[in-house]
């Protein structure tokens, strides 16, 4: 064990050196495989950094939470002219499914209405997204609530003038001021703070909450009734945590076509839509750029593999000689085989670390112009970039080794005089 351990050793230090006395060529040799590691862990670093912030901001919503409404997320067998004819939900279907929807964790019903100006005294806040929804979005959606409280079913159901904030709202209108308990005026009333969202940051999919103000959908509804297609109502649900998924919506929609009347054979006309639907299509996008990366990047990885394999048949036609004297002074053929096989996986490496070095400074730099979005290099892509690059030093070698370790050595020093 020892002398092998020996032998291991003294090949690794006639690598190095064998390294260091060609710099330009050890240099020329790692590029292919440096731009190589740096295309393929950039794609992947880029991917994961995108999953993660559509994770992020997808994760204030349950996979299983259901959204019904006159549109559909996705592609479509129903024509265009039709399923723009759909009426939109409504306040009594929302009412009728909350009673009779088993399995229903939580129901809401909400509205998308315009952006409105918000007022404090001399201060205003123009263009605010306001939420409109029932008091059960709060179990729905992760709502982070840093101060009071968001509005009950009792100040839901009665159209109450309270109001919860987005951070960046109450900032632009109470500065270094405690807003909970002072009015606003919006829509021509006065609301009462009751609530302030903490502070979250940048939304890949709308608008971030801290640019938002929650209020109940009843006093939306007052304001624009229940006929305006402007105004396109959705009622949000989400399941209990063991219910069959497919039973669940099956339910749902039988129970909402048999109270619109609607006959067996005929379209429903309304959309059950459902976020893991949503989420598999990101998946699924995300999935094809990372193989579409993958092969351009394995084409340039090729390349660096070829590269360092062609250097490496170089250097043993180049130290033939060497290689002959090696072993008439009692080399074993397995000293010459990890001499150049050494030689081999230690460029690729070194290839792979520069470029993993390159993918993080890149990281930096892109986080640096994006905002909130992080670009980031997990632990588990600099293993498998140290890896590949290892694997390619080592598929790249192996023939030169075995090539050079199977030499005569009196052929090898005459060929090599």
């Amino acid at each position: 064990m020892l002398i092998f351990l020996r032998v291991l050793g003294e090949s690794f230090n006639f690598a190095i050196n064998a390294l260091k006395n060609n710099l330009l060529r050890t240099f020329l040799s790692l590029l292919g495989v440096t731009i190589g590691i740096f295309s393929i862990i950039g794609v992947l670093a880029a991917v994961d950094s995108l999953k993660n912030e559509i994770s992020g901001s997808l994760s204030s919503l349950d996979n299983s939470t259901t959204i019904v409404m006159r549109f559909n997320f996705g592609p479509t067998d129903i024509p265009r002219w039709k399923w723009q004819q759909f009426p939109d939900v409504t306040y009594d279907e929302y009412q009728f499914l909350k009673r009779n929807l088993p399995d229903a964790k939580a129901v809401t019903f909400t509205q998308n209405v315009p952006a409105e100006t918000i007022k404090y005294q001399d201060a205003s806040s123009l263009g605010v997204s306001v939420q409109a929804v029932g008091s059960e979005y709060y179990d729905i959606e992760a709502i982070n609530i840093e101060e009071g409280r968001f509005f009950n079913e009792s100040e839901a159901a009665s159209g109450s003038p309270v109001i919860v904030m987005g951070s960046e709202i109450a900032e632009n209108l109470f500065g270094s001021i405690d807003p909970l308990g002072k009015q606003v005026r919006m829509y021509g009333s006065k609301f009462t703070v009751i609530g302030l969202l903490k502070k979250e940051g940048s939304s890949m999919f709308g608008p971030s909450k801290d640019g938002q103000v929650f209020i109940p959908v009843n006093v939306t509804r007052r304001i624009y009734g229940e006929n305006n297609r402007n105004i396109f109502p959705q009622i949000l649900l989400k399941p209990e945590a063991d219910v069959d998924n497919a039973e669940f919506l099956a339910v749902l929609e039988q129970r909402l076509r048999s109270f619109r009347g609607i006959k067996p054979g005929e379209v429903s006309t309304f959309f059950v839509n459902q976020l893991k639907g949503f989420t598999d299509m990101i998946d699924n996008i995300t999935g094809t750029l990372n193989m579409i990366g993958l092969v351009i990047s394995g084409f340039s990885l090729l390349v660096g593999g070829f590269g360092i394999a062609n250097i490496m048949f170089v250097s043993v036609k180049e130290r033939t000689n060497l290689i002959g004297i090696q072993k008439s002074l009692g080399a074993k053929n397995k000293f010459i085989l990890f001499q150049f096989l050494f030689e081999a996986i230690i460029l690729a490496i070194i290839g792979g670390a520069a470029g993993l070095f390159f993918v993080w400074i890149a990281t930096i730099i892109a986080s640096n112009f994006t905002g909130d979005f992080d670009f980031i290099l997990s632990f588990g892509n600099i293993i498998l970039g140290t890896t590949v690059s290892a694997l390619i030093g080592l598929i790249s070698g192996i023939i030169p080794a075995i090539s050079a370790s199977r030499l005569d050595p009196v052929e090898a020093i005459r060929t090599g005089m």
